[in-house]
């Protein structure tokens, strides 16, 4: 079924439209890519939790991936939180090259490119319905996903905010190396810049640049991050020379930063048998290997990883993905002094990141600011 004929969203049982028209939504737009969607989930929470009915837009297999893997909390409980399933397109799905020499998964650019195309009507029907019943509709759409939310100025009651799910350190020197470096920055840390030379493939920074165009009519910018953690690099990515005049909101950290209270491990629901094993191991005994799911990669590599694993003599648990002479990394940060210093800065940091989002923490203010300006 074209997706361009779709008229009427296809929803679960959360997903009726608000009847009152003196009101705020919030429409959520993730990019099909499992960070992605969990991040604008984790975000629906929160905003839902000033009481925003919250719109949350996928293909059924993606809304349903989002609700499947994420913790803490179950989507299906807060009732202002509507999934909106939209059809699958039909695209081309080739299978991953374990021995690619580029480790980006480009056997997923199809479905990038065409979720980019053909999301385009059903999500433009669903911001008409919305702006007729809404006295305001605020779109959060990934930055990858400008295309799909572009029609939003066609309705004079909507504005959009675009989400960027990488750090502010990483969107800063992008932007600025587009900018044509348009001001110094401090040496030490561009002797420190890895290069993004093999990252990507030139199919996917292609899309990307193509999708940033989009932002030009957004009103402002969304990242996962607080001052506490990158303080210097949102300053950065507030000069003009950067963003121009556009607002800027840091609203993370979205994940829950803390158990809930009350919660003895084995109580706790969906809880993955990784983790049922990590909450009976002692403090500081365990590292995670994670270098990030959507990758394939050859045998020889998997065994490498494994044998360093091994020859560390340290618990892990292991996502699979490349990394090389993991025996001498892996005991660096579990057994030798520098590690136990990272350890320590990581949990001194950690807790800078609780309080952030406390009362009269950083990420409170700038989350409550960010809710009085869409409710204006």
């Amino acid at each position: 079924m074209p997706l361009h004929n779709y008229k009427k969203q296809s929803c679960d049982n959360n997903s009726r439209l608000p009847h009152h028209h003196d009101h705020v939504v919030v429409v959520m737009v993730p990019f099909p890519a499992q960070g992605h969607l969990n991040q604008l989930l984790q975000l629906s929470r929160l905003i839902s939790a000033y009481n925003i009915p919250i719109h949350y837009v996928g293909t059924a297999t993606h809304n349903r991936q989002a609700k499947l893997r994420v913790h803490g909390w179950d989507p299906l409980s807060v009732s202002y939180i509507h999934f909106h399933e939209l059809p699958t397109p039909t695209f081309q799905n080739p299978p991953p090259n374990p021995n690619s020499k580029i480790k980006f998964p480009y056997h997923l650019q199809p479905l990038f490119d065409v979720a980019a195309e053909e999301l385009r009507s059903p999500v433009a029907s669903l911001l008409r319905s919305l702006s007729a019943a809404n006295r305001r509709v605020v779109i959060v759409n990934d930055s990858m996903m400008g295309s799909v939310v572009q029609d939003f100025i066609r309705f004079p009651n909507a504005e959009a905010y675009t989400f960027h799910s990488i750090s502010a350190f990483t969107s800063f020197f992008f932007r600025w190396e587009t900018a044509g470096k348009p001001f110094p920055v401090d040496e030490e840390i561009l002797q420190k810049l890895p290069a993004l030379d093999g990252c990507f493939t030139p199919q996917f920074t292609e899309f990307v640049i193509n999708q940033s165009d989009y932002a030009k009519n957004s009103s402002g910018r969304i990242y996962n991050s607080c001052k506490e953690m990158e303080g210097p690099f949102l300053d950065l990515l507030s000069k003009q020379e950067i963003s121009g005049n556009t607002k800027q909101w840091a609203l993370g950290p979205f994940n829950p930063v803390r158990v809930q209270k009350g919660e003895e491990p084995n109580q706790r629901p969906n809880t993955h048998k990784c983790l049922e094993w990590l909450d009976k191991q002692g403090m500081n005994e365990v590292i995670l290997v994670s270098f990030g799911t959507t990758t394939s990669f050859c045998d020889e590599q998997i065994r490498e990883i494994a044998i360093g694993l091994e020859k560390s003599e340290q618990k892990f648990i292991w996502v699979l993905r490349d990394a090389d002479k993991g025996d001498r990394a892996v005991r660096i940060l579990m057994a030798e002094d520098l590690g136990h210093e990272m350890r320590k800065r990581a949990s001194k940091l950690g807790e800078s990141v609780r309080c952030s989002v406390a009362d009269g923490g950083s990420t409170k203010v700038e989350f409550d600011a960010f809710i009085a300006h869409i409710t204006r």
